[in-house]
């Protein structure tokens, strides 16, 4: 059976933290509130956690989940390196909307489905959610919500969509404007042999195309004209961890 827990009530927060960090150690599911969206969460250390989390939304290994860490230490533990121009991205939107695609730390003993080596992460911006990874180290984390469904923005959405199979609700009230975070993929700048290093946007979202050309300038790929409309994958549905559209090494699944 599910427990909600009224994140508005400091007494009924501080038990719902107690329960959520508790039901992820078991290897459960737990739902959040985050700066975009709600997000479902899992243990991204425990391979059949992660899979239930998958079985949850009606996914496969194709779409793996995005992971949410606590700062900017937690990133550098996952990936193999920060680019500079990442590090920028990092120093200027996080905590936020921006979820950042990179290649894997190889020696991470994990399995977050087929990510070809790669992972998405992204440093919420809320503080229910960064309590959380605070205690419970990195999150795999997907938008609370079965695929092919609309994004959920309360608990009550997230608990219509997902029922038993998550144990804990943490009811934050509804989002604040519902947008999934921004995707991009830098993967081809921690790439020695990368003939023309860009980063790509995989899925428009909290931050804009401008914000980032602010920050990367010609780095930034050009935006694809809208004739040349890319296939739908994994991200497409991402209701919130992802949730709505991004292809390309990682196929997050709709990360919050």
């Amino acid at each position: 059976m599910s427990t909600v827990f009224d994140c508005s009530d400091e007494a009924d927060l501080l038990a719902g933290m107690r329960h959520a960090r508790q039901a992820i150690a078991r290897g459960e599911l737990v739902v959040l509130p985050t700066d975009t969206v709600y997000g479902v969460a899992a243990d991204a250390f425990s391979p059949a956690a992660v899979s239930r989390l998958l079985a949850a939304k009606g996914r496969g290994r194709d779409m793996p989940p995005p992971v949410l860490v606590a700062g900017q230490a937690a990133l550098a533990a996952l990936v193999e390196s920060i680019p500079a121009p990442v590090q920028q991205l990092v120093d200027e939107f996080w905590p936020g909307g921006l979820t950042i695609i990179l290649p894997a730390q190889p020696s991470l003993a994990w399995d977050l489905g087929d990510t070809l080596g790669t992972v998405a992460v992204r440093m919420p911006d809320r503080r229910i959610a960064l309590e959380l990874l605070e205690e419970t180290g990195p999150l795999a984390v997907s938008s609370a919500n079965l695929t092919g469904k609309d994004v959920a923005t309360s608990a009550a959405d997230a608990q219509e969509m997902l029922g038993d199979s998550v144990s804990v609700y943490l009811d934050g009230g509804l989002s604040e404007d519902g947008v999934a975070s921004t995707i991009v993929d830098c993967t081809s700048l921690a790439d020695p042999a990368a003939e023309e290093p860009r980063v790509r946007i995989l899925r428009q979202g909290a931050i804009s195309r401008e914000q980032l050309e602010a920050v990367l300038g010609d780095l930034l790929e050009p935006e694809t004209p809208p004739a040349a409309t890319r296939p739908e994958t994994a991200a497409e549905d991402a209701g919130g961890a992802q949730e709505e559209d991004a292809d390309g090494p990682a196929a997050p699944d709709g990360p919050a």
